[in-house]
């Protein structure tokens, strides 16, 4: 790729770290020109050359490109350009090896994608904002300004403070949002107030289907914003907290965010029709996560349908395996084993009797895929039916021991009912007695504390006898 053109009076090419010196005492140092810029104003030359390094490596991305400007005849550094990418190549760029893998697994054609834009959108990429048929963007943007005309007007000294405190907050927006692809940032000095427009594109990671997808509502789960209706306005508002920690360190104070959804940055106060404006966009984008939420569960549904379809697929091709029939032989025994240990005494049956449910239905499942299994070897056939008699014969007696089991799990229950019935009329008639005969009550009450005293001593007179019976004392 050639990144070098020249006229006949200019050369535009790639930044080097070598230009630093020139650069910084050129235009990067000079407050009056870097004032409208994205990047503050250079204090050393150290931070020319961090920039441009930055500068280079992005050469490898061709979405945004930093150029020099030279003047041929003289030979010298005058200025720089940068060139931002087109909205179809950063699709390509982040979206196309995610694809890929995907259109590998497919064995549908019809399934597969041939680009990811016009699958979403059903059309070639422009520069506007173009949403798709559940109301997902192409791209999202993030509108930033502070203050209003009346208090920073393009011009005024709040304006370069604004302007300069925009200038961070963007210097800091992709490390806080590693979800959120910046493809373009542009800061706006010829308007009513400096403003900033953060143009970029949300990456959600799955890992089944589409690997990375524009997904806005994952991407803000992925940042640890959660997945529920108020996940995007707890990222806005932590945006405005940044922002608020920005303005007041250059002595800027900026006003709470408003009640309605979203927030809005000032200085004082907003015209109610900004507000409302700015109410509706936020209920606007909170509809298409929704949205967004809504297809994925769609898309999820449809990979358990594939699932399922396959599993079918299986069932019908069934082939053989030795070694997995040894498997399922060995489970079924345990099973066996396992109820006729739970199957023990009808205490076991009361207290395990949806454990027990639970194997008999998992051991009948089995044999019933067991029964409808077919085999080509007649030796495997033979074999198998053995054991299938086997397995049914135990299954059947399983069931006989189940049907007996509940019966006399269901006559438990009752005599329980019962039992429960007469502890609760004794208890009626224990609270009545101390109601009305307090001191019969209380007689009653110390007779059987003696009763308990007296069976706790005859207890401990019989363990001592047995003690002095066996010679341990």
């Amino acid at each position: 790729m050639k990144l070098t053109l020249e006229t006949k009076r200019l050369i535009l090419r790639p930044f080097t770290i070598e230009d630093a010196q020139e650069m910084f005492f050129g235009w990067a140092s000079d407050p009056e020109v870097t004032k409208y810029l994205t990047w503050n104003t250079h204090k050393n030359i150290e931070e020319t050359k961090g920039i441009l390094s930055l500068w280079v490596d992005q050469y490898e991305k061709p979405e945004r490109l930093n150029f020099a400007i030279e003047l041929k005849k003289e030979d010298k550094l005058i200025g720089g350009i940068d060139v931002v990418g087109y909205l179809g190549e950063t699709y390509h760029q982040l979206f196309d090896e995610a694809v890929e893998r995907y259109n590998a697994r497919q064995k549908r054609n019809d399934r597969k994608i041939n680009d990811y834009f016009e699958h979403l959108f059903n059309r070639p990429p422009s520069k506007s904002v173009i949403e798709g048929a559940n109301k997902q963007k192409s791209f999202y943007e993030h509108l930033v300004y502070i203050g209003t005309k009346n208090d920073s007007a393009v011009g005024t000294p709040d304006a370069e403070k604004t302007a300069e405190c925009l200038r961070e907050y963007m210097e800091g927006f992709q490390a806080r949002n590693p979800n959120l692809y910046v493809f373009n940032a542009v800061m706006h000095l010829d308007e009513a107030t400096p403003h900033l427009h953060i143009d970029y594109i949300p990456l959600g990671h799955y890992s089944r289907g589409l690997e990375v997808r524009n997904a806005k509502n994952k991407a803000l789960d992925e940042m640890g914003f959660g997945n529920d209706a108020h996940s995007n306005n707890r990222w806005r508002l932590r945006e405005w907290e940044v922002l608020r920690d920005i303005c007041n360190a250059h002595g800027i104070e900026i006003s709470e965010p408003k009640k309605s959804r979203g927030y809005s940055y000032t200085v004082e106060e907003y015209g109610e029709h900004e507000d409302e404006i700015r109410r509706l966009n936020e209920e606007k984008a909170q509809v298409e996560t929704e949205l967004t939420d809504k297809q994925s569960e769609c898309e999820k549904l449809d990979r358990q349908l594939e699932q399922k379809a396959d599993q079918v697929k299986a069932i019908l091709n069934y082939i053989p395996d030795y070694e997995k029939e040894f498997q399922i032989e060995d489970e079924c025994e345990q099973l066996c084993e396992e109820l006729t240990s739970l199957l023990n005494g009808k205490l076991s049956i009361m207290k395990h009797s949806d454990e027990i449910i639970s194997k008999a239905q998992r051991l009948s499942k089995i044999m019933k895929k067991l029964s409808n299994s077919t085999h080509k070897s007649g030796d495997t056939v033979y074999a198998l039916r053995e054991r299938l008699d086997r397995s049914l014969k135990d299954t059947e007696d399983v069931r006989q021991r189940l049907k007996q089991t509940s019966g006399e799990c269901s006559e438990l229950r009752r005599d329980n009912s019962a039992l429960q019935a007469q502890v609760d009329e004794l208890t009626e008639f224990v609270s009545l007695l101390k109601r009305c005969e307090p001191l019969k009550y209380s007689e009653v009450r110390q007779m059987q504390e003696n009763i308990h005293a007296q069976r706790e001593q005859e207890v401990q007179q019989s363990a001592a006898r047995k003690k002095k019976s066996w010679g341990l004392e």
